[in-house]
C-alpha cells in the first residue's frame, strides 16, 4: 500500500469494482478542487496511456477526467437500451497528467490498461477547504503481469466502431496492436456501402495509419448488417469485410459477388454472431474463414443480451435449449455453433471484436492475439490471423502446441518446431492417431479448468494448477495425450473465474488432422440443427428475398443435407422388459425428462416405427403431459440414460450406469431436475471397489469382470431402492424416500468377505446440468459447509441442498457441474452391515444459513429416533 496525501487528505490504494450509478459531471465552481494524476508503468516509470473510471462513492455517480497534455482525452459513455445496469463510462487518457475538478466527497479512481496489466484502484477524499499549495499530482503505477509482445504475440480486434481520430489514443491505452474499424456500415438490403446509412463519414484513406511501430489501423473495412429488405423489416444479420482497398459499390444479398470482390482485394470475410437468422448461409455462400468467437455481447459491465436471434437446441445450451439465457449460456451457445460448423467441414479461424463505439464495452475487451516470432508488421499479423496462428481471449493468455506422437511434422500454419502451433495440419495415411497437446495458461485470477475439445466434444479436462507466477499472475501448465479416431480438429479453451462471479475465457484456433479414409463427419444432432436452421430461414424469407439470395440459401441447405452424419451410439440403451415397463419409461422420458426422439432412442433402444406405435397407443406426448399434483412429495424418478447427466468433464464419466442415478425434480420448475448418483464410487482398503461409470480401473475391470446392469425397484409408496452384490461377496444398496420437504436417502454395505473392510469412503454426486439457473460450470454459486453442499441460482434466491452423514468431505466440481457431500462408512467386520444417511432438498429464501441449521436439527431428530436396522 502506498500512502497518498489527502487532497487535502486521502485514503490509499485498493483494488475496486466500479458500480454503475447516475451519470453527471461537475461544473467548475467555487466548491470544486482540482485533482491531478499521472499513470506510469511500475517497472519502467514511464508515463502510459490507460482507461480511467472516476466514481463518487457516496452516490455511485461516474465522471470524466480531462487530459493535461496536448493530446486530448477520449470520453466514452454507452448504456444498453435493454438494461439500465449495463453501462460503460470511462475516459481514455494519453500518456501524461490528467485531472478532474471535484467538490468535497469520497472518490474512487480505477485505472485499467488492456489485458496485460493489473487494474489499479485508488480512493481519495476531497476536503471542505482547498489545498493551500495548489493541485497535487498523484502517481498511479500500473503493474504488468505479462508482456505479450516480448513473447512474440500481438493483439487486435476485428469489430470496432470507434472514430478514426479517437483510435490512436484508444489503441495505446488498450495496448491493442491492430484495429480494423468498420468505417463503412450498411443496414439496408441492396444498398452499397458507399451510401451506407451508418458510415463514419469524412475521408477514409486507403492506406495503413501508423500510430507507432507496433500500433496500426487499417481504415477501410465494411460491415453489412441487414435489418431491412425493401420497405419491410426483415433481419438477416451481419458479416464483415476486412482489409479491402476500394469502397464497395455492391449491396447484399446475394452475398457471393461481394465475397468475390473481397477475395480479389485480399480482404478477409469475418462472420459476426452465428445466431443471426441467415448466419448458417455464410460459410457456403461466401467462403468466410473468420468467426467472431469472442464477440460483442461479452462486456466488462453487466451482461444484457439475454435473448437469442435463433433458438439453441439442447445440445448447444443445456439443459433444454431455448432462445434466452445468461452470460455463460451465451458463451456456450457461441462456442457450440462454431464447433458445429467445424464438424461440417468448414475451416474457420476464431477472431474477436467488441463493437466498442456502439455497445457499453471498452475497445479490445475481446481480442485476438497472433503469434509473430519475427516481430510485428501489419502484413505478418494479417497473414498470421488468416492462418490461425492465434488465440482469442477476454482475459487469460493461452499458449499451446500440438505434437504428433508418431513424430510426423505438421504442415503450414504453425511457426513453432515442426509447425506445432495452432493452425497446423497433421496428415496420416492410417488411424487412429494420437497428439500430445501441451502448453501454459496464464491469468490475472485463478482459472476454473482447461479443456481440449476434439470434433465438438470435450475430450480431456484439466484442472488448473493456478500456481503463483513471477509477476503476480497465475500459471497453469498442462500436457495431455489426445486420441483421434477420424479426421477432424482440436483446440484448447480455458475459463477464468473472477471475484465478482463473472467468467472470462481464452480459446485457441484449431489444429487440423487429416486421416486417409476416415473423414470428419458431424453428429446427427449437428446435421439436423444445420438443416433445420436453413429450412426455417428459407421459409421465413421466401416471399421477401430475391431469387438470387434464395438460391444461396438453397445451396447451403443442399450442402448440409448431403453431410454424412456419424452413426448414433445406442450401446448403453436398454429395451423395456414388457408393455408395463415400456409405458413407464416412455412417460419418464417424454413427460418428465422431456427427451428428444434421439435421446429417447438412446435410452430405450427402440426402432422408430415401434416408438411411434407405442406413443400413440399409450397417448404419450408433450400435449398430454399431466400437471404435477399440488402439495405432493418431491418427484423422484430413475434416471433413464440417453442424455449424459454432466455438461463437462465427460472424460471422467464414460459410459455412465443408470442404476445408481435418480432424478429429483425441483418444486419451482416442473421441467428442471438434478441427478443424484448414489453411489458414484465406493473405495475401501481393497482399492476402488465400485464405480458407476468408466473412468479409472476398479477391482473388477482389472480382472476383466463386467458387473451386470441393474434397475431401481419402484415401490408403491414412491420410494426407490437397489441392491448390488459384488463378486467378492460385498453387498451394497441404496434407497431414496421422497417427501414434501426433502428426499431422505440411505446407503448400506454388508461385508460378505472373510476380512475386515476399512477406509470405506463413498462419493455421492448431485449433478446440476438439468436444473435451469443452477447449471453454470462454476463453483462461485456453491456453499460448502460439511455436511452440506449447496448451490444457488443466478438470482441467489433459490438453493439446492444435499448432505450425507457421517460426512468426510464436502466439495464441488465446476466443469460437471456437481455437488458432493461424501460420507464414509465405519469400518466393517465380516458379516456386519454399516449405514450412512443422506438428504436432498430445495430452499427458496434469503437465509440459507438458517435453513441449513433447521435441516440439521430436523435431520438429527429423525436419525436419533430410528434404531439402525440389522
Amino acid at each position: 500500500m502506498s500512502r497518498v496525501p489527502r487532497i487535502p487528505g486521502a485514503t490509499s490504494l485498493a483494488l475496486v469494482v466500479v458500480l454503475a450509478g447516475a451519470w453527471c459531471d461537475f461544473a467548475s465552481d467555487g466548491l470544486a478542487a482540482e485533482v491531478r494524476f499521472e499513470i506510469t508503468d511500475a517497472s519502467s516509470g514511464r508515463p502510459v496511456a490507460a482507461r480511467v473510471y472516476l466514481e463518487r462513492i457516496d452516490d455511485g455517480s461516474l465522471h470524466f477526467v480531462r487530459s493535461a497534455s496536448k493530446t486530448a482525452a477520449v470520453p466514452y459513455e454507452k448504456q444498453n437500451r435493454m438494461s439500465a445496469r449495463s453501462i460503460e463510462k470511462h475516459t481514455t487518457v494519453p500518456p501524461g497528467p490528467f485531472s478532474a475538478e471535484l467538490p468535497p466527497g469520497q472518490y474512487r479512481l480505477t485505472v485499467e490498461r488492456g489485458k496485460e496489466y493489473f487494474p489499479l484502484g485508488h480512493e481519495f477524499a476531497i476536503g471542505d477547504e482547498p489545498a493551500a499549495d495548489g493541485p497535487l499530482t498523484v502517481n498511479l503505477p500500473l503493474r504488468r503481469w505479462i508482456d505479450m509482445a516480448a513473447l512474440g504475440w500481438y493483439s487486435g480486434e476485428t469489430h470496432i466502431h470507434r472514430a478514426l481520430d479517437e483510435l490512436p489514443v484508444v489503441l495505446q491505452a488498450e495496448d491493442l496492436n491492430v484495429a480494423l474499424p468498420l468505417t463503412y456500415w450498411v443496414t439496408r438490403a441492396f444498398t452499397a456501402p458507399a451510401a451506407g446509412d451508418r458510415n463514419v463519414g469524412g475521408e477514409i484513406p486507403d492506406r495503413l495509419i501508423v500510430v507507432d511501430p507496433t500500433h496500426v489501423i487499417w481504415p477501410r473495412n465494411t460491415e453489412y448488417e441487414i435489418f431491412t429488405v425493401g420497405e419491410q423489416r426483415h433481419t438477416l444479420g451481419a458479416v464483415f469485410v476486412l482489409n479491402h482497398r476500394s469502397v464497395f459499390d455492391r449491396g447484399v444479398p446475394p452475398w457471393g459477388p461481394v465475397a468475390e470482390q473481397a477475395r480479389a482485394e485480399g480482404a478477409l470475410l469475418d462472420m459476426d454472431k452465428l445466431d443471426w437468422p441467415f448466419a448458417m448461409t455464410l460459410p457456403d455462400a461466401t467462403g468466410a474463414t473468420l468467426y467472431e468467437l469472442a464477440n460483442n455481447h461479452l462486456w466488462r459491465t453487466e451482461f444484457a443480451f439475454r435473448g437469442w436471434n435463433s433458438p439453441a437446441p439442447a445440445f448447444l445450451q443445456p439443459p433444454r435449449g431455448g432462445n434466452s439465457g445468461g452470460e455463460r449460456d451465451w458463451l456456450g451457445y457461441t462456442l457450440g455453433m462454431y464447433y458445429t460448423l467445424l464438424d461440417a467441414g468448414f475451416r474457420l479461424v476464431p477472431t474477436a471484436g467488441t463493437a466498442s463505439g456502439v455497445h457499453p464495452v471498452p475497445a479490445g475487451f475481446s481480442r485476438v492475439y497472433v503469434q509473430l516470432p519475427e516481430g510485428f508488421s501489419y502484413e505478418r499479423w494479417l497473414d498470421g490471423l488468416r492462418r490461425g496462428r492465434s488465440f482469442v481471449t477476454t482475459g487469460p493468455m493461452l499458449f499451446a502446441q500440438a505434437e504428433d506422437a508418431a513424430g510426423l511434422p505438421a504442415e503450414s500454419g504453425g511457426v513453432g518446431p515442426e509447425g506445432r502451433d495452432p493452425g497446423a495440419t497433421f496428415r496420416h495415411a492410417t488411424g487412429p492417431v494420437k497428439l500430445r497437446v501441451a502448453g501454459t495458461a496464464k491469468s490475472e485470477h485463478p482459472l476454473a479448468f482447461l479443456e481440449v475439445v476434439v470434433n465438438g466434444r470435450v475430450a480431456k479436462t484439466m484442472f488448473a494448477a493456478n500456481r503463483a507466477g513471477g509477476s503476480g499472475e497465475r500459471e497453469s501448465p498442462f500436457s495431455v495425450d489426445v486420441p483421434l479416431e477420424s479426421s477432424g480438429w482440436l483446440c484448447v479453451r480455458t475459463f477464468e473465474e473472477r471475484p465478482d462471479g463473472r467468467v472470462r475465457f481464452a480459446h485457441t484456433a484449431p489444429w487440423w488432422v487429416e486421416i486417409e479414409g476416415r473423414p470428419l463427419r458431424p453428429r446427427r444432432e449437428e446435421r439436423e440443427y444445420l438443416v433445420g436452421r436453413m429450412e426455417a430461414e428459407i421459409e421465413r424469407s421466401r416471399a421477401i428475398l430475391p431469387p438470387a439470395a434464395l438460391a444461396e440459401y438453397a445451396a447451403a441447405l443442399e450442402r448440409f443435407e448431403q453431410l454424412e452424419a456419424l452413426p448414433d451410439d445406442h450401446a448403453a440403451a436398454r429395451p423395456a422388459r414388457d408393455d408395463v415397463d415400456l409405458r413407464f419409461w416412455l412417460e419418464n422420458t417424454v413427460w418428465h425428462h422431456r427427451f428428444s426422439r434421439a435421446e429417447l432412442q438412446a435410452a430405450l433402444r427402440i426402432d422408430p416405427a415401434a416408438l411411434d406405435e407405442a406413443l400413440t397407443r399409450f397417448n404419450i406426448s408433450d400435449a398430454t403431459r399431466p400437471a404435477p399434483p399440488a402439495a405432493a412429495p418431491l418427484r423422484v424418478l430413475p434416471y433413464p440414460g440417453g442424455r449424459h447427466p454432466r455438461t463437462g468433464f465427460l472424460d471422467g464419466a464414460l459410459d455412465p450406469q443408470r442404476e445408481t442415478k435418480l432424478s429429483v425434480f425441483t418444486p419451482w420448475d416442473e421441467a428442471s431436475y438434478v441427478v443424484a448418483d448414489v453411489p458414484e464410487a465406493i473405495f475401501s482398503n481393497l482399492g476402488l471397489t465400485y464405480l458407476a461409470h468408466t473412468h479409472v480401473p476398479t477391482l473388477w475391470s482389472k480382472q476383466g469382470v463386467t458387473l451386470p446392469p441393474l434397475e431401481w425397484n419402484r415401490r408403491d409408496d414412491g420410494s426407490l431402492d437397489v441392491e448390488r452384490r459384488l463378486p467378492n461377496g460385498i453387498v451394497f444398496g441404496a434407497k431414496a424416500v421422497p417427501a414434501v420437504d426433502a428426499v431422505r436417502m440411505e446407503l448400506w454395505l454388508r461385508n460378505g468377505t472373510s476380512q475386515p473392510l476399512s477406509g470405506l469412503r463413498v462419493q455421492n454426486c448431485v449433478m446440476l446440468k438439468g436444473a435451469t439457473g443452477f447449471h453454470a460450470q462454476t463453483n462461485h454459486n456453491k456453499l460448502l459447509a460439511a455436511p452440506f453442499a449447496a448451490c444457488h441460482d443466478e438470482a441467489g434466491k433459490r438453493w439446492i441442498i444435499t448432505a450425507w452423514e457421517p460426512c468426510q468431505r464436502a466439495w464441488a466440481n465446476a466443469p460437471c457441474p456437481c455437488l458432493h457431500s461424501d460420507p464414509q462408512f465405519p469400518d466393517c467386520p465380516p458379516g456386519e452391515t454399516r449405514r450412512v444417511h443422506g438428504w436432498l432438498s430445495f430452499y427458496e429464501g434469503a437465509d440459507i444459513r438458517g435453513e441449513l441449521d433447521r435441516i440439521e436439527r430436523t435431520w438429527e431428530r429423525e436419525r436419533s429416533a430410528v434404531a439402525p436396522a440389522p
